[in-house]
């Protein structure tokens, strides 16, 4: 299997991540803006809906620019564009952040949520945006390393919207549709996609083939 065709199933697997959780946003903009009523409508933000909109915006921008960013073959071919990205995405997610954050203090609780889906938005919340401004500040120092684990544990965590939608159906089915456990089955799209991220930057680094350096005679020596 050549290079080009392993690096595209982890861009294709994020797709489909966030397809959903990116519809129901882009419907939630086009019933605030006062188009049709697609999705049922939410009264919690009629009065201030600045931070859903900012959130919104945000999440957009980060998943779609960020897909390109887990690319390698792009990544190296277009470096330039790597480093404008890595800024705009730095922003995107700490405006998904905050806005999460500030969206679960200041709003009243959505129904059928309890106490521990407030604490989890709370924490997690608060992990993406440390993990960006600790990735952020390891590209500083260069290490480039540090720097994009980090990134890949703030993009696990925003990502999380599009896994719960899993997490949710499955625990829906085994466990029923109890608020605690409506709470659990959100708690394990994070707790899922932050052990994926962590598989993927502990696992060793896959070997380049070597390239040759000049025509070489067959059967001579090395």
């Amino acid at each position: 299997m050549s290079t080009r065709e392993r690096s595209w199933p982890v861009p294709i697997v994020l797709v489909a991540l966030s397809a959903i959780p990116l519809a129901a946003g882009t419907l939630r903009m086009i019933q605030l803006a006062g188009g049709p009523a697609v999705i049922p409508a939410d009264h919690r933000f009629a009065d201030f809906p600045v931070p859903l909109v900012a959130h919104i915006l945000g999440a957009t921008t980060y998943v779609l620019v960020g897909i390109l960013q887990f690319v390698p073959r792009f990544r190296r071919r277009h470096p330039a564009w790597h480093r404008r990205a890595g800024r705009v995405l730095a922003v995107a997610g700490l405006l998904v952040a905050i806005s999460a954050v500030w969206m679960t203090l200041c709003y009243e609780a959505q129904p059928g949520t309890g106490d521990l889906l407030y604490v989890l938005r709370l924490v997690f919340g608060s992990a993406m945006a440390a993990c960006l401004v600790l990735g952020f500040a390891a590209v500083r120092r260069r290490d480039i390393a540090a720097h994009r684990a980090w990134m890949s544990r703030a993009y696990a965590i925003g990502l999380a919207a599009g896994t719960q939608a899993v997490t949710e159906g499955v625990g829906g089915a085994i466990f029923g549709t109890g608020v605690l456990a409506a709470d659990i089955a959100k708690g394990a799209g994070w707790v899922l996609n932050l052990a994926v991220a962590e598989w993927a930057i502990r696992r060793p680094a896959r070997p380049r083939p070597a390239v040759p350096t000049g025509p070489q005679r067959v059967g001579a020596l090395p």
